[in-house]
């Protein structure tokens, strides 16, 4: 069986694509931008940066707020700083953490806003091309 797989000689939009090229995501840069949503791609550090979202917060209260050790707190917390997520400010004995920065903050509030948008789509009684 002889399949082809098809492959245009030349682009149909070559001003499009000379333009799009030009900010065209670099190897390296999609690598880590894939290890930065992979890292997100856990629902224990996903309900820290939702919780850090609110406010500052030090380990004991994330512990007990998400009903997780505080050791697993403190070890998701670890991986999310080394991700440049949070930052931290020592008190005493407590260790208070929060976003680290509006970007981190936008980015949770847009991906929670679309997924609310998601549910609302098909909850209704028909759905919305976008």
């Amino acid at each position: 069986m002889n399949t082809k797989i098809f492959a245009p000689s030349h682009p149909h939009h070559p001003e499009a694509l000379a333009r799009a090229s030009d900010r065209l995501l670099s190897t390296e840069k999609a690598q880590r931008m894939a290890q930065f949503f992979g890292l997100l791609a856990d629902a224990n550090r996903l309900r820290i940066v939702a919780l850090l979202a609110q406010g500052e917060f030090c380990v004991g209260d994330i512990a007990v707020a998400l009903e997780m050790s505080e050791s697993a707190v403190s070890h998701q917390l670890r991986m999310l700083k080394a991700m440049r997520l949070v930052k931290f400010r020592r008190q005493g004995r407590h260790i208070f953490y929060q976003l680290l920065d509006h970007h981190v903050l936008a980015l949770y509030e847009a991906v929670a806003e679309h997924l609310d948008e998601e549910e609302s789509d098909t909850s209704g009684s028909g759905s919305r091309a976008r």
